[in-house]
């Protein structure tokens, strides 16, 4: 079958997705107010409560979330054969991931920017908060230390990325002076600012950079996670206007440019899908396609960290509420449009069935390396450019894109820390919450030896524990739905399918833990496996308690309605 079809197909049901089932959502089930005055106007600080232009937010947001994982979770998925991870990409991006990630936003923004480990207090109760907060907690630390790894082995393994990686640093630094202190034009400054971006990566092509064996004392490897942990605790203590929103806007524009090139070169070079629809003959030693898929896939079809960043920095930065729809759903929109590129590369992009296969001799032998070299091939045949520079620019987009991601999971992680601080008594301010962060995150990575290995000793519980933190993130969404007495199975449906699929994969990785005898992931699968069953216990008896009470009383215009209450923001609350 020839990849076009693939492409037209998933971007038709992206678009359908976000105009008619993300419009009914912020209409009809949410009820955006344009008149709600939001927490970055009621509780503005100029750190981390900031009104931000929707579509700079988009940016942060969609770079926040899309990381590594997008590309990860499709390119090893298609092992199972390309037309499961297909419809799954595309049917869980439009129904699971839209709402969800749009209803995170809106519930934090309804409750003053808190995030969804707050919000479990309020929704689910205390006891169920705090086992929250023990979920939210690994799975963020999972995310950290895994993303280190993956960008040391990209600025190890295609150095050619290593000066546009780092050189957005400055050019983010000065797009956010240019936008927030000399007020110039978003476009002059979006145009200006991709611009040197993609002139770093010509530059990086031009002269990659190999470190020595030897520096400052350290391995190569050793170095690039040291620096990244340096970077990313220094990022998530300025004002997000500084650095975290310009680096991640730029990037979400520079990610659009990425798969702009890499769609018109599928539509130029019509290359075949290779692999086949559904792969009968895996190698041995492939898990099951269900329930696994569901948790290979988590970022690109619904993620529970999504929740996290949308009620972590996103909800306190959103300007007016119907701004929510563009950077929410339209935010799981665009990392479902980098899952579907991912697909292709990874099936389009080698020349016969017998190349594809000798990629994918076994499982997780796919990923970002399937990737970057099909989509190089791609981009090459399509378009003529060199296969090197074609694989820098993808090899950027990965490196960009996992690094925001890991410095907006340390920010994140500061404010879990500090949450866990207010529930024992005690005060833990910016500064040593993100030490906290860095110092066990660090212990963790290099737990396995200086290479950095650690950091990905408990990713295998990455895929179950991310879809039951979205399916308790659903559960709140729920509750709070059926307080406004407003429809609830939006929510309610993705959330059974997806608690019954993680939890499933997370019993069968019991049996995979014993087996191996790996009683560190058998112990930590176990405690994620009774802090859910426990949490969703409570959620259960949250909804009951919510279908109950007497309604919310909110009385919210519709999104059309609320068009002519502009500049009217009163404060309002649940």
């Amino acid at each position: 079958m020839n990849a076009i079809v693939l492409l037209v197909v998933g971007l038709a049901i992206f678009a359908g997705g976000y105009f008619v089932y993300g419009r009914y959502l912020s209409r009809r089930v949410l009820q955006l107010d344009r008149g709600f005055a939001t927490p970055a106007h009621t509780q503005s600080d100029g750190v981390d409560f900031v009104p931000t232009n929707k579509f700079v937010l988009w940016g942060h947001h969609f770079t926040s979330v899309a990381g590594a994982a997008p590309i990860v979770g499709p390119a090893v998925a298609v092992i199972w054969g390309w037309l499961p991870a297909f419809l799954w990409v595309t049917i869980g991006t439009v129904f699971f991931a839209g709402m969800h990630d749009l209803g995170s936003l809106w519930a934090s923004a309804r409750n003053d920017g808190k995030s969804m480990g707050s919000l479990s207090e309020r929704y689910i109760g205390r006891r169920g908060a705090n086992l929250f907060l023990v979920v939210i907690f690994l799975l963020l630390l999972m995310v950290i230390a895994a993303f280190a790894v993956v960008i040391k082995n990209l600025l190890i393994s295609t150095p050619s990325a290593v000066i546009p990686a780092w050189g957005a640093i400055p050019v983010a630094l000065l797009v956010g002076v240019a936008i927030y202190r000399m007020k110039w034009n978003l476009i002059a400054v979006t145009i200006g600012g991709v611009a040197a971006l993609y002139s770093l990566i010509l530059l990086g092509d031009r002269f990659p950079v190999v470190l020595p064996e030897q520096i400052l004392g350290m391995s190569p490897a050793t170095f690039w996670i040291i620096a990244l942990f340096l970077y990313a605790g220094i990022a998530s203590l300025l004002p997000v206007w500084v650095l975290l929103q310009p680096r991640d806007y730029i990037n979400g524009v520079q990610l659009f440019v990425g798969l702009g090139i890499l769609f018109t070169s599928v539509l130029l070079g019509a290359p075949q899908v290779v692999a086949p629809a559904w792969n009968s003959a895996v190698p041995e030693g492939t898990p099951s396609l269900v329930p696994l898929l569901f948790v290979t896939i988590a970022c690109g079809a619904i993620s529970g960290f999504h929740g996290m960043v949308s009620s972590g920095t996103s909800s306190k930065q959103l300007d007016s509420e119907p701004d929510a729809r563009f950077v929410g759903y339209f935010g799981a929109v665009g990392e479902g449009m980098l899952a579907l590129g991912a697909i292709i590369a990874a099936t389009a992009g080698f020349r016969t069935l017998a190349e594809w296969e000798e990629v994918y001799s076994a499982f997780n032998e796919g990923g970002v390396a399937a990737f970057v070299q099909g989509g190089g091939t791609l981009v090459n045949a399509g378009l003529g450019l060199p296969v090197s520079l074609s694989s820098t620019v993808l090899a950027t987009m990965a490196v960009l894109f996992a690094a925001t991601t890991m410095d907006t999971g340390v920010r994140l992680l500061r404010f879990v820390i500090q949450e866990v601080g207010e529930v024992a008594g005690v005060k833990v301010n910016n500064i040593l919450g993100t030490v906290l962060v860095v110092v066990i995150a660090v212990a963790l990575v290099f737990s396995q030896g200086a290479d950095g290995s650690g950091g990905l000793t408990i990713w295998p519980l990455f895929g179950t524990t991310n879809q039951l933190l979205a399916s308790l993130t659903l559960s709140i969404i729920a509750i709070m739905l059926i307080r406004k007495r407003s429809n609830p199975w939006p929510a309610l449906i993705p959330l059974g399918i997806v608690f019954v699929m993680a939890f499933y994969a997370a019993i069968v990785q019991v049996g995979t833990f014993v087996t191996d005898q790996n009683w560190l992931l058998l112990a930590l699968d176990l405690v994620i496996i009774v802090a859910t069953v426990l949490v969703g216990i409570e959620a259960v008896q949250g909804m009951r308690r919510a279908k109950n009470a007497p309604p919310d009383g909110e009385g919210h215009p519709g999104e059309d309605a609320s068009v002519e209450e502009a500049g009217s923001r009163p404060t309002q609350t649940p």
